[in-house]
């Protein structure tokens, strides 16, 4: 074969293979879906040749469509979920709309995976021709071309060339739906001119064919609530970055901790401006980051792994945080879940932490299953005092509740114990251990602002708190409380020294 033959048919043979493998990868990724969990739902997440994103919100709601998101559409079909009422339901979109900046980031992370997936398949099917030209040879290929030219061969010809076509079938039509009835209408146009709409939801767009008078109340009561929330945690935010905090010094480390956040999402910006304002660069999460522990909250971890993804960041599970949940899907973000082990801290010390034993419903109870709580303080006890005597103290234990920590404070071991549970900001405490050891108790309030395991809503329903702790040679040596209240203004703890002794 001559040199300008052979460049002929590599080009020919490159120009199917490229044409081949888009083909199959635009069909297969226009095709596909994924269910992950979204705004509180099981969701079915598909891509579309427009360039809007819908979502379809079930038989009760009205759907949603909003323009132009960019070069892909996406469709988004919410399943099961779990909630009380459709009000509660309805209010759950308004909080989590008011900071969307996770579900946003997932469904775009979703969307391009799948077109990842669907290149991938596409490369592997385009290289099946020229798998089959190098493998059956000059040859073959000569006796497979001179045999096209029977009856047979061009019958097996026209065979493949039909089998697409079979396979596509682009004459089944599809059944009319009420969803394709209806016709979309913005906010603005459903809500009427005496209704004033947050500039950003005027364009937002509704499927008018099933709306009745109870949807429009319960849309525009969710529009009245995202733009109280918005506004109010915007404004925290802002004025968090113009708090007067205590700034570490050369060498010097800075810990937020938060604790209790109850699915507030919309804490979260003002932690990461709190910390930010105060140089802080680690977080240690004291949980109760939800109310159930059910997947369905995810959203509520989806936020809080967004806003402090560029931080070093350490958690455990609270005692609302139902079982593995909570501390698998945080650990798969990037999370360090600690789990009766000594790891090394950013600070330059070590670290201790264990998810709380305990378990219990939206009530105030504390029962308690699986090891005691004693028993788990004494066993967290132990790895800190074995920690200790291998020349490797403890500089902090991480825990829900700071009385897990009592036991390792009793006999010397760490320096610091934090924690959460109460909604109660308390400390520092000084412990005298063994040998004079001295040992400091720390408890964070309720981050999420919740009463009981309640968090969501418009603003905190009780005073919002987050701890500021400092460390230098990898120890701890300093404590600050910051407080958001119910009314928007700030109390900022004076920052406390402490200095534990072994």
């Amino acid at each position: 074969m001559t040199t300008p033959r052979r460049l002929l048919v590599g080009v020919a043979l490159a120009g199917l293979s490229i044409a081949l493998g888009l083909a199959v990868a635009v069909s297969l990724f226009l095709t596909s879906s994924r269910t992950v969990v979204l705004v509180g739902h099981d969701t079915v997440v598909r891509p579309t040749q427009g360039h809007d994103a819908v979502v379809q919100t079930g038989p009760l709601l009205p759907d949603l469509r909003i323009r132009d998101v960019g070069p892909v559409g996406v469709t988004l079909t919410l399943g099961k979920t779990e909630v009380g009422s459709v009000e509660e339901l309805v209010e759950r979109y308004a909080y989590i709309a008011g900071d969307p900046t996770a579900q946003v980031d997932k469904v775009r992370d979703v969307v391009v995976d799948m077109a990842v997936s669907a290149a991938v398949r596409g490369v592997g099917v385009g290289l099946v021709p020229v798998a089959l030209f190098l493998l059956l040879g000059r040859h073959r290929r000569g006796e497979l071309f001179r045999g096209l030219r029977t009856r047979q061969g061009l019958l097996a010809l026209v065979l493949l060339l039909v089998l697409p076509l079979l396979i596509w079938q682009p004459w089944e039509s599809r059944e009319r739906t009420q969803e394709e009835q209806g016709s979309w209408q913005t906010l603005a146009e459903l809500a009427g001119p005496g209704v004033v709409l947050p500039e950003e939801v005027r364009g937002l767009e509704v499927r008018t064919g099933p709306v009745t008078t109870e949807s429009k109340r319960l849309v525009l009561s969710a529009i009245d609530t995202y733009d109280k929330s918005k506004e109010f945690y915007s404004d925290a935010a802002a004025g968090a970055a113009d708090l007067t905090l205590r700034q570490p010094g050369e060498g010097e480390t800075v810990a937020l901790l938060v604790s209790d956040r109850h699915d507030n999402i919309g804490m979260d910006r003002v932690a990461r401006a709190i910390g930010d304002a105060a140089g802080a660069t680690v977080i240690l999460d004291g949980g109760d980051d939800t109310s159930t522990g059910q997947p369905w909250e995810a959203f509520s971890l989806d936020s809080l792994a967004t806003a402090f993804e560029d931080w070093e960041r350490f958690g455990v599970a609270g005692n609302h945080d139902h079982g593995t949940f909570v501390s698998t899907y945080l650990a798969d973000q990037g999370w360090t879940m600690l789990d009766g082990e000594v790891v090394d801290a950013p600070w330059g010390g070590t670290l201790l932490g264990v998810d709380d034993p305990r378990s219990s419903g939206l009530g105030s109870w504390r029962d308690e299953s699986g090891l005691s709580f004693s028993e788990v303080g004494e066993r967290l006890a132990d790895a800190a005092c074995a920690a200790a005597e291998d020349g490797e103290r403890v500089s902090t234990v991480l825990v829900h509740d700071a009385n897990l920590g009592r036991e390792a404070l009793a006999r010397g071991c760490v320096d610091l114990v934090v924690g959460g549970h109460t909604h109660v900001q308390r400390g520092p405490e000084a412990v005298e251990g063994e040998d004079g050891a001295v040992g400091y108790s720390w408890t964070n309030g309720t981050t999420g602002g919740a009463a009981y395991a309640i968090a969501l809503g418009s603003k905190p329903r009780r005073d919002a708190d987050v701890s500021l702790v400092t460390y230098a040679d990898g120890r701890p040596v300093g404590l600050q409380w910051v407080r958001l209240r119910s009314d928007g203004s700030w109390v900022v703890g004076d920052w406390e020294p402490v200095t534990p002794a072994p």
